[in-house]
């Protein structure tokens, strides 16, 4: 898959066949849109093109709004993409000038005057420019009078799936990751660093990689013990992962991300590590002594373990 971050480095391209939108997640039902994206390019014998916008226009047009929380960051967006069968990805800076210009100008200047469009297939609901005033029946005349093809996903199709990227993240803050993995497709990941934390983990038998640097907009979900599969520069590993504050340790402590690896050997501190999040195994607890924390541990394991053989 071909990246191209200034629009004006798409050139020499066979035929573009688009769509467009955030596609937050690319669950089930951005795979219903990509399904049909690849079938009409293979029709006209064309590649495929996603047209997105970095950033997220929420977090553009309601700079004070600070609970958007995404499901991929732009790293993971790619790698799934690329993984769709993609061609191209056009990812363009969004900006309050951009969400001004009116559907039609939209149509005439960038999906045609800049991308040299030759089909697009969009969401029945989809609406786009100024106020949203642009759709499918603005879009169907301008093919017309631009000469491009205009393919609609029809309600029922998208329907069927019964999946958007907020109902993920719905799913997500509830903890329910075994549900939202259902609606990716995948399991949900999060990347970041291995960091220093307190150590309390390795003086009870329990050593944990403290996860940090995640990306400050990826949505981490709700508190609680789950179980995971983690890749790091040593391998892969099923493990289990604790998302919380800690309450047997401190009263007021931040909110932290630690992961036990199974059979992990050495340090891995300052290393890049990927957690895949499977299912949640029960809440963040309070116990009356660190021996009855140990004891809970040992059983999270035991049950991490029977979860990820299936």
């Amino acid at each position: 898959m071909q990246v191209h971050t200034d629009i004006g480095s798409f050139r020499g391209v066979k035929r573009p066949v688009l769509t467009t939108g955030t596609f937050d997640g690319v669950h089930l039902g951005h795979q219903v849109i990509l399904d049909r994206l690849r079938a009409v390019a293979r029709q006209e014998d064309g590649e495929t093109v996603l047209f997105t916008f970095h950033p997220h226009p929420r977090l553009v047009l309601y700079p004070n709004d600070n609970d958007l929380r995404l499901l991929n960051t732009q790293a993971e967006k790619q790698q799934l993409l690329a993984q769709a069968g993609l061609h191209h990805l056009v990812v363009v800076p969004f900006s309050r000038a951009f969400s001004r210009m009116h559907a039609d100008e939209y149509v005439r200047e960038v999906l045609v005057g800049q991308l040299g469009v030759h089909a697009v297939v969009i969401g029945y609901d989809h609406r786009f420019g100024r106020n949203r005033e642009g759709d499918i029946g603005l879009l169907r005349r301008s093919g017309r009078a631009h000469g491009f093809r205009v393919e609609e996903i029809p309600a029922r199709e998208i329907d069927e799936v019964k999946v958007s990227s907020t109902k993920v993240r719905e799913a997500l803050l509830a903890g329910d990751v075994a549900k939202a993995n259902i609606w990716l497709g995948y399991a949900y990941p999060l990347q970041g660093l291995v960091v220093k934390g307190d150590q309390l983990g390795r003086t009870i038998g329990w050593p944990t990689a403290n996860i940090g640097a995640i990306d400050p907009h990826k949505l981490i979900p709700a508190n609680g013990v789950y179980a995971i599969t983690a890749t790091t520069k040593q391998g892969q590993f099923k493990g289990m992962m604790s998302i919380g504050v800690r309450p047997t340790v401190t009263d007021h402590g931040p909110r932290t991300v630690e992961a036990h690896l199974f059979g992990l050997n050495g340090e891995i501190y300052g290393e890049p590590i990927t957690v895949r999040l499977h299912q949640r195994l029960r809440d963040e607890l309070r116990f009356a002594s660190m021996e009855a924390m140990k004891h809970r541990i040992a059983v999270d394991k035991e049950e991490a373990l029977r979860v990820l053989a299936e």
